[in-house]
């Protein structure tokens, strides 16, 4: 049976491959599946051309999926480095790619990484735009822009982020309502810069419609950005903030409308006790779409360790609700990710994105720390170190320090209150200070 997306088959009650995949993947009723991705509810970003992907679902009910940002530069326009990066992610279990290239040989290297990821894959078109047309910002044309989203949906990409929320209105409310670091959003930044040059509408918001008729040519899922998220902790659900993602909700409604699948895009920096409140508005705003958030990045004061401050954020946002965790590299704010960087921010992103879905109650989530607390029960090491997010450094942390007695470990021996409670359980004497016999 023929149909033009994914939301389109979902509408239709055609059960397409993916859904399939989809359901045996994440535990899910096929028909509760298919019910929550007619309603928007849940996403699967597969697009068309897309043939080495390995189809994941987003939203509503299913595990926390998180996203690793790559991409060459102006700086750093090495293609090989960062398919290094693609080919460790894609091992690492990574449920997206995003294509943050800006410059040089952005196609080759799009193009490469569609034929290896089985991870979707998205991009960004208007970081890709000055140096595709090799034109200053100011001189590309609306139809530049679009022709743009266009060829990254023709070559295979699975979402694009757009900022058609930045429009004249919301440019407006941050116009008048000042903040610490204006608009942090790259993405925005360029598309305001853009109309303020030029005097005109956000082309992507103007054209929203034949924006859509793009993605659904290609059945590529839509990801709303944030162009107006906070950049600092001062500026967190502040006027210009909100202001966008009710017109994100609008934008939301349309491309529903025309079978097109949304993601909406949220913080940014905003503090713990305004996680909870960011998450529901959303929601509510923009009729439970899966939110995919930067984080959020809980306090502005640690570059270098904002994996972590990125991890907080995310596991509570997570558990909240969120769908969708972009990584946060120990780099951020300060340079391109190296492969290291990119491993520990993958690391960071899935240890809060597990938590969240712990807290969530969601299906199954427990069974991997309760077969862990059971290894570790018994002492099993390799159990443990087979079981770890991170199994390569669990090991080598063992290994760099051995302990006298292998039942134990350096930090507390024969103390260790595991070894000693299963001794004392089955009725075993208790042996400290004495050698073993």
């Amino acid at each position: 049976m023929n149909y033009t997306t994914q939301m389109d088959a979902a509408k239709r009650g055609i059960v397409t491959e993916e859904m399939k995949i989809v359901s045996m993947e994440e535990n899910i009723n096929i028909d509760i599946l298919i019910e929550k991705i007619a309603k928007g509810e849940v996403v699967i970003p597969a697009n068309k051309n897309h043939k080495s992907l390995k189809p994941k679902g987003v939203g509503s009910g299913l595990k926390t999926k998180i996203n690793v940002n790559l991409g060459i530069s102006r700086d750093c326009p090495n293609i090989d480095a960062e398919m290094e990066k693609v080919n460790w992610a894609i091992e690492m279990n990574a449920d997206a790619i995003m294509d943050l290239s800006s410059f040089g040989k952005t196609e080759e290297f799009r193009k490469k990484l569609i034929e290896t990821s089985s991870a979707m894959v998205g991009t960004v078109p208007v970081y890709d735009a000055v140096g595709f047309y090799d034109k200053e910002l100011k001189d590309i044309t609306e139809k530049e822009f679009l022709d743009v989203a266009r060829k990254h949906g023709k070559d295979g990409v699975d979402f694009i982020t757009v900022h058609c929320g930045i429009n004249r209105e919301t440019a407006n409310v941050f116009k008048r309502n000042s903040r610490v670091t204006n608009i942090v959003s790259r993405g925005g930044s360029l598309l305001y810069a853009w109309m303020e040059l030029n005097n005109k509408e956000n082309p992507y918001y103007e054209y929203y419609d034949e924006l859509l008729d793009i993605c659904a040519e290609y059945d590529m899922t839509i990801s709303l950005g944030d162009s107006l998220r906070p950049g600092s902790i001062a500026d967190g659900t502040d006027a210009a903030q909100i202001a966008e993602l009710i017109l994100l909700g609008e934008l939301t409604k349309r491309a529903w409308k025309k079978n097109v699948q949304v993601i909406v895009e949220g913080p940014g920096h905003i503090k713990l006790n305004e996680i909870k409140a960011n998450v529901e508005l959303q929601k509510k705003l923009c009729h439970n779409a899966p939110f995919y958030t930067l984080g959020p990045i809980v306090t502005d004061i640690a570059p270098g360790y904002d994996h972590i401050t990125s991890a907080i954020g995310g596991a509570m946002a997570a558990s909240f609700g969120v769908d969708f965790l972009c990584y946060v590299t120990p780099a951020e704010h300060l340079r391109l990710p190296t492969l290291e960087d990119m491993k520990e921010g993958i690391i960071a992103s899935q240890i809060a994105a597990h938590a969240g879905d712990l807290a969530k109650g969601l299906k199954g989530a427990e069974d991997w720390d309760l077969e862990m607390s059971v290894a570790r029960k018994n002492l099993d090491w390799e159990k443990m170190f087979n079981l770890s997010i991170d199994e390569e450094k669990a090991r080598r942390y063992r290994e760099e320090s051995q302990p006298e007695f292998s039942d134990s470990c350096t930090m507390c021996g024969k103390m260790c209150s595991v070894r000693n409670m299963n001794r004392v359980m089955e009725g075993k004497d208790i042996n400290i200070l004495r050698n073993e016999d």
